[in-house]
């Protein structure tokens, strides 16, 4: 029995001797909880950075005293020291796995007892990832959940299930106290008992053969019982797991899911949000898991640069999203004793998630370090000794490292936008007979903002369209992870001015920008059209239309000028991704035909040299083009004025009524999604929230509130740079400030439960926009 320990803490951003021992002041807090809120810009370590305390009343019922009990912690960032009525009990020294430590004989039950916790949230050189400087905020506190953990006096430690047969689960039992036969079931997700087996050994193996196989479109569930029996076959104590049948393997060839090719198309994700750094619940952390599976259409998440919280690895085990994560680090290795926390992070990292079907690779190096034999010797050795049926990895930055690890991770950052995406295999890696897999790419070779121009917004994109494409296209890549999922806030050394690593295909609220439609159009479930232009002359030097770019899961795209039909458009590059980018070059298709009445030939003639003019200005037209126009004065009597005229009509429009675009994605002969351009006036607000039905269960609950600006055409509204005012009334919370500026059209914010029940609305207003209110319902 597993029982929340989340609320009627109590906090103090200094921890003293008086605190210890139940004195002093202190701040009512529950869990998840940061050591310091912080703003979106310009945040700084120091606004969580301290030795800071956390205590709690227990008061553990008196039934429980022939029990053997844990106190166990998910995440506290980053030393933290319990004590129980002022005795030490254990000191853990990572922030981002979790720990326990048994209060058998210690605690009260029946009566009560004073938990405190010393929390270092400093950069402590002491422990990893810190001793040199890192490029993301480590946020403190107490930021995932703590529980009391009720077993019996003779108990299951562990749980370890593979599954070497897509109908066979194999259950490895860790048992302490008086052992005796332990009943091992396999139960689906309603509940109900599939297969059951029952033996006194430490491994047994469960047969059922009517088995799903946990895959990325039909990731099926269930869950391994295991319940230790008394000589009269009474349940003393019982574990459980989650886990899947499924089959994996890293060949030279690529990843192999249940014997299926897969190419890992995928995103780095911090566990990082606005305000209250990595204090968020479990409906967030969900939340994120979705966003990347159903609207970035991702098929796999890199947790850079440490392990993340359970409940987002579980709805990756839900959703199918495959998940590649890390020991905490980031490039600096320490001394010999930094070194002995690398491998004990790794040990507990792999003991915590190991049954997670949705994790496939252990990063078992500190992310772009050196290489270090001897450390990465270690690590690699303890991820194969507790888990021998995954793969590791290890994250480096350098051509031809010492391959120690089963599959070769390497950051590339070699496109620049105007070469290959990607580095071959052979100047990679020293053995080529392994598999190679891109862990990051793009990220700081081109960070770009929400408010950024058209055309850096869309090059941004067409960066990931790149590698993604030339990853998946050349048959020596197992996956791409792209650098990053969202922007997010980091220190002085790094970043932009106002230390925000604007790295994301998505803002900090999970906005999306530009390039996370080269991600979303690789879904097919839902119609994707996204243009990468406003198409606004205004935009343009000399007002000449640039190259754009359609972003779309359809099979070609329609364009329509002032709702006249210009011509229809293909994909022709990006050949590595199943639905590539399209480029729109031609404004003017068939309407020199339809409109001036020109006969096929010259209304050929004239659009070449139109475009050409249009493209490299009508003093710098290639002799191709040059050759083109002299052909439509001599063969058809054109003169400068006939073109400079027809240019203004179809390309330049300066000082002609503004045009109204229209994009039609076509799928199977039917339009399936439409997007207008024109000048826009008349702003609105879209909000979109992560639910609106929240539930205090074993702690707060949170919405997160996502909003954009948009124009009468659904266009975001990239310049709206606009002041937005939020107001909440009712039985719930703001998280961070009530006043807030759309950047780029786009901004957000969190509401929070305050441990009763009711309902409360949010009103969100602006200057020049209609407002905008959601109604939660809160319940228990």
């Amino acid at each position: 029995m597993k029982i929340s320990l989340c609320n009627e803490w109590e906090y103090s951003p200094a921890w003293s001797e008086a605190f210890a021992a139940g004195g002093g002041e202190a701040e009512a807090v529950r869990l998840p909880h940061t050591s310091g809120e912080v703003p979106l810009h310009y945040a700084l370590p120091e606004h969580y950075e301290r030795v800071c305390g956390y205590r709690r009343r227990l008061r553990i019922p008196a039934e429980y005293a022939d029990r053997r009990l844990f106190l166990q912690f998910d995440g506290a960032g980053h030393i933290a020291t319990v004590y129980l009525n002022g005795e030490e009990l254990t000191t853990h020294r990572c922030g981002y796995t979790a720990f326990r430590t048994e209060i058998t004989g210690k605690a009260h039950p029946g009566g009560e007892d004073l938990l405190t916790v010393r929390l270092d949230a400093t950069e402590n050189p002491a422990v990893p990832p810190f001793g040199h400087v890192v490029d993301y905020l480590t946020y403190g506190g107490l930021y995932r959940e703590v529980w009391l953990d009720v077993r019996g006096r003779s108990c299951i430690d562990d749980l370890y299930v593979t599954t070497p047969l897509l109908t066979q689960a194999r259950v490895e039992l860790s048992v302490s106290g008086e052992g005796g036969p332990v009943r091992v079931s396999v139960l689906d997700r309603e509940g109900r008992v599939c297969a059951s087996e029952t033996h006194n050994d430490n491994i047994i193996y469960v047969n059922y053969t009517h088995a799903r196989p946990w895959d990325l479109d039909d990731p099926a569930l269930y869950v391994c019982r295991a319940e230790l029996l008394s000589p009269e076959g009474k349940v003393v104590d019982e574990l459980e797991t989650t886990f899947g049948f499924r089959t994996t393997e890293w060949r030279k060839e690529g990843f192999f899911l249940n014997g299926k090719k897969v190419f890992l198309r995928g995103l780095n994700r911090h566990q990082s949000y606005p305000y209250i750094g990595y204090a968020a619940p479990e409906s967030l952390q969900r939340e994120d898991a979705r966003i990347l599976k159903e609207e970035l259409c991702c098929n796999a998440v890199r947790t850079s640069h440490y392990p993340q919280s359970r409940y987002f690895v579980d709805e990756c085990d839900r959703l199918g999203l495959l998940v590649f994560t890390e020991i905490p680090g980031w490039q600096h290795i320490g001394d010999a004793a930094w070194r002995e926390q690398a491998v004990e992070n790794t040990r507990e990292m792999v003991l915590q998630y190991r049954n997670h079907p949705s994790v496939v690779l252990w990063g078992v190096r500190i992310n772009e370090s050196r290489d270090h034999d001897e450390l990465y010797r270690r690590t690699n050795a303890v991820a194969h000794e507790l888990d021998p049926c995954r793969a590791t990895s290890g994250e480096r930055f350098i051509h031809t490292s010492h391959l120690l690890e089963d599959v070769y991770a390497y950051n590339d950052f070699s496109h620049t936008g105007d070469n290959p995406g990607v580095v071959p295999r052979k100047k990679v890696t020293p053995d080529t007979d392994k598999p190679l897999l891109i862990s990051e790419c793009n990220g700081h070779m081109f960070p770009t903002k929400s408010f950024d121009t058209w055309e850096k917004r869309q090059q941004h994109a067409l960066r990931h369209a790149r590698v993604q494409s030339d990853a998946a296209a050349d048959g020596e890549h197992a996956g791409c992870f792209a650098w990053c999922m969202f922007d997010y806030a980091t220190h002085k050394d790094f970043g932009s001015g106002d230390r925000i690593c604007y790295h994301g295909v998505m803002d900090s609220f999970r906005n999306p920008k530009l390039a996370a439609a080269v991600y979303a159009s690789q879904g097919e479930r839902t119609p994707v059209l996204e243009i990468g232009s406003l198409m606004e002359i205004g935009d343009y030097p000399a007002s000449r239309l640039g190259e754009v770019w359609a972003f779309t899961n359809a099979d070609e795209v329609a364009l329509y000028k002032n709702d006249e039909y210009v011509t229809s458009f293909r994909p022709k590059e990006y050949r590595g991704l199943k639905h590539g980018p399209i480029r729109i070059d031609d404004v003017v298709g068939g309407l020199l035909e339809k409109k001036e009445g020109f006969p096929r030939a010259k209304a050929e003639a004239v659009r070449s040299v139109l475009l050409a003019a249009g493209k490299y200005g009508p003093d710098h037209m290639p002799p191709a083009a040059l050759l083109r126009a002299g052909e439509c004065m001599l063969r058809w009597g054109m003169s400068y004025q006939d073109a400079y005229a027809l240019y203004g009509k179809y390309l330049g429009n300066w000082g002609g009524k503004a045009t109204l675009w229209r994009f039609d994605a076509v799928k199977d002969g039917k339009t399936v999604a439409s997007v207008q351009r024109s000048m826009g006036s008349r702003l609105h607000l879209e909000v979109r929230t992560s639910r609106t039905i929240l539930r205090e269960r074993d702690t707060y609950d949170m919405a997160a509130v996502r909003i954009r600006v948009l124009d009468e055409n659904g266009t975001p509204a990239a310049y709206a740079q606009l002041p937005l005012t939020l107001t909440l009334e009712g039985d719930a919370a703001l998280v961070g400030p009530a006043a807030v500026t759309a950047e780029g059209g786009m901004c957000g914010t969190y509401v929070r439960t305050v441990g009763r029940p009711g309902s409360a609305r949010l009103r969100i207003q602006g200057p020049g926009v209609e407002s905008a209110e959601v109604e939660f319902t809160i319940g228990i």
